[in-house]
């Protein structure tokens, strides 16, 4: 997590294992599209929204046996709510809001969270939304803590459409941007010879 304007490191919450599967999709922000609208047929209207689905899992297993203190006292408590708190304004955001609006204040500001960034090895870190987040518990110790979970993240990958160039997370979508097309140019043209024809008619 950043603070979204300067871009200081608020948390970092590594997962235990690699993701069991990582899934993509994009819907493409085209203009036009209308039977006979030849002028705008090729053009984009921005980036596509991209949203990205995570599996994985969580187990405490090994930290209990070697006595781990934190694992043996709250479980896998601290992992899960760290993750949770993602999606929750802070408590003292709500308070605020209460006492602003037990004031008479005529207009509350929606809560302001960080910014949640998803770093899937080097290559692949980008600002993200959470937009779907779902536990399941599937083992706990005797004082009922969980000591293994299921995790399913979806996120919404954030675009300049969303945040703004100059702050932060306008300048991590722009970085992500680019390792995709420097990829892109890594990868080899093939000859029509590999379509089996020779050329485009």
């Amino acid at each position: 997590m950043l603070k979204a304007k300067t871009g200081a490191v608020v948390r970092v919450i590594p997962l235990q294992y690699n993701p069991e599967t990582l899934s993509r999709s994009f819907q493409i922000k085209g203009v036009g599209g209308e039977s006979g609208d030849r002028i705008e047929a090729f053009r984009l209207k921005g980036p596509p929204v991209e949203t990205i689905k995570v599996e994985a899992e969580i187990d405490a297993t090994d930290q209990l046996e070697v006595a781990d203190s934190n694992i043996t006292q709250s479980g896998l408590h601290a992992i899960l709510a760290a993750l949770e708190t993602l999606i929750y304004p802070f408590s003292t955001t709500l308070q605020d809001n209460n006492a602003a609006a037990a004031s008479g204040s005529l207009e509350i500001v929606a809560a302001e969270a960080d910014l949640t960034v998803f770093v899937f090895g080097p290559k692949r870190i980008a600002p993200v939304r959470i937009t779907e987040f779902t536990v399941t518990e599937e083992a706990f110790d005797v004082s009922l803590n969980p000591i293994r979970a299921k995790l399913s993240l979806g996120m919404r990958v954030l675009t300049i459409d969303d945040v703004p160039f100059e702050e932060r997370s306008g300048g991590l979508f722009m970085s992500y941007l680019r390792a995709k097309e420097q990829l892109a140019q890594q990868g080899k043209s093939k000859a029509f010879g590999a379509l089996g024809i020779t050329g485009i008619p």
